[in-house]
């Protein structure tokens, strides 16, 4: 069977250089549902600060796919035994192409902020279940089923393997759940969405990516991890399966790895003035809802495929009256009529365990009360950080080899890795923002920010310790 059946297309990519994809990858990269990603900010609303964040979802799952090729390659040159065939190579590397094509506008502005709001209930909504939909949609749209037969997959057996690979399936968890492919070769649902541990070729190019184009420094070098990794046969409980390992002198190259994600949340992703324009946007949205029916697009890939960036335009230029007070929102955002960071503060394990964003802003309020003259207009931001595992070690699911012996997977030792690693992997923010533009009364909340501090936000009793906090009055 040939599984070329033609030249492989070159593309020159800022990140990876000259790379080549397969000629089916080209087919599904040259259909509308995914051209659509031209048009979808890869990192959404961080562009109204960083003038480099331009690039978008469509050069990033180019990436994935070509990195998930590279792993794989990797993979095959040392393990041959695995018997990784050219149909798992060609899905893997389409489920990397394809992963991201559920993304609504401004990314995740789209799916964590404005769907949660619109649904109140029911099933959680995510874009990688639009990113399946819209992965069916293409191939029903575009007759690839036929397309892929002539490149030697079997639709019937591998659409549901990419579909799989896109979701994410957990190669640690108890019974072997997927249809896609056995038991044996778990480790190819590690490679582009990483359930085990978040190690995966979707992170390495975003990594790379994000950090070229907002110019932080990325100590990561993810070429060097692709070569030191290899299947091993891990032990999880009473349950054995073959999973992807790394060297144990890779050790402190995967911490950089988390270390990178957490320094792009803290200095991009989840930036102050960033986070404020996302929650105005959103707020833009919602008032735009019932006109326009954006939510209603994710149950319709023919609208939904017609659903990108390009929303923000439309409103802003819009004369229709029905969007006056979503337009005047954007309005502000273009002419940087900002709200003004009262102050910003991280909450101690204690305080944040189970603290929710709406307890935080009714305490905000009681305490505005308390000790302010006026009751302004504020919007309370909880922001969660961490290094990807939520609070937990992420080193702790990761599995090594050593030189002496590649067939043994073991897990790192703590003596075995720098004594400069964080104590805790996460962290919670509580942001308030100030809608109006009196310097008086941006004083009078900052004032107030201090005291709800010292208060511990309402959280803890008095005696309790508070922890510190940050207090700026510039965006």
């Amino acid at each position: 069977m040939n599984f070329t059946n033609g030249n492989m297309k070159i593309f020159n990519d800022p990140i990876h250089g000259t790379i080549e994809l397969h000629p089916l990858l080209v087919k599904i990269i040259d259909t509308p549902q995914f051209q659509r990603l031209r048009h979808i900010k890869q990192l959404g609303a961080e562009y109204w600060v960083y003038p480099g964040a331009s690039h978008n979802r469509f050069e990033h799952s180019i990436g994935v796919a070509y990195l998930a090729g590279c792993l794989l390659r990797s993979l095959q040159e040392k393990q041959p035994d695995l018997n990784i065939t050219p149909q798992d190579n060609l899905c893997v590397q389409i489920a990397g192409l394809c992963h991201d094509l559920g993304h609504g506008p401004f990314s995740h502005l789209f799916d964590i902020l404005f769907i949660p709001e619109v649904r109140m209930s029911g099933t959680q909504w995510k874009h990688e279940m639009a990113s399946i939909q819209m992965f069916q949609h293409m191939v029903d749209q575009n007759g690839l089923k036929e397309v892929m037969g002539n490149y030697g997959l079997n639709p019937d057996e591998d659409l549901p393997f990419i579909e799989e690979l896109i979701q994410g399936v957990d190669s640690s968890a108890g019974e072997w759940s997927a249809r896609g492919r056995p038991e044996h070769k778990s480790f190819l649902y590690e490679i582009v969405a990483n359930k085990r541990n978040g190690i995966d070729v979707d992170k390495w190019d975003y990594f790379a990516r994000d950090c070229h184009h907002l110019g932080i420094g990325n100590s990561f070098d993810h070429q060097r991890l692709l070569k030191f990794a290899r299947v091993c046969e891990v032990e999880t409980g009473e349950k054995k399966s073959h999973s992807i390992c790394f060297r144990d002198k890779e050790a402190d190259n995967v911490y950089d790895m988390f270390r990178t994600r957490y320094t792009l949340h803290r200095q991009a992703y989840q930036h102050k003035t960033i986070s404020i324009i996302e929650i105005m946007i959103k707020e833009s949205f919602l008032q735009a809802n019932e006109h326009l029916h954006i939510s209603a697009a994710i149950e319709n890939m023919v609208e939904y495929t017609k659903l990108t960036d390009h929303l923000f335009e439309k409103i802003l230029y819009s004369t229709d009256d029905n969007l006056k007070d979503a337009r005047m929102i954007l309005e502000d955002i273009v002419n940087r009529r900002l709200p003004k960071i009262v102050g910003e503060a991280r909450l101690t394990e204690a305080e944040h365990k189970d603290i929710s964003k709406k307890t935080l802003k009714d305490n905000w309020m009681t305490a505005v009360e308390k000790w302010s003259k006026n009751t302004l207009d504020f919007v309370v931001a909880v922001v969660n950080m961490d290094h990807g595992m939520k609070g937990k070690n992420p080193i702790d699911n990761v599995y090594f080899y050593s030189k002496r012996d590649p067939t043994k997977a073991f897990k790192i030792r703590k003596y075995q890795v720098s004594s400069f690693l964080p104590v805790k992997f996460y962290e919670k923010l509580v942001r308030v923002y100030y809608r109006g533009t009196e310097k008086r009364e941006l004083e009078e909340a900052q004032q107030c920010f201090e005291n709800w501090c010292k208060d511990n936000f309402g959280v803890l009793p008095e005696e309790g310790k508070c922890s510190q906090a940050t207090y700026q009055s510039k965006d």
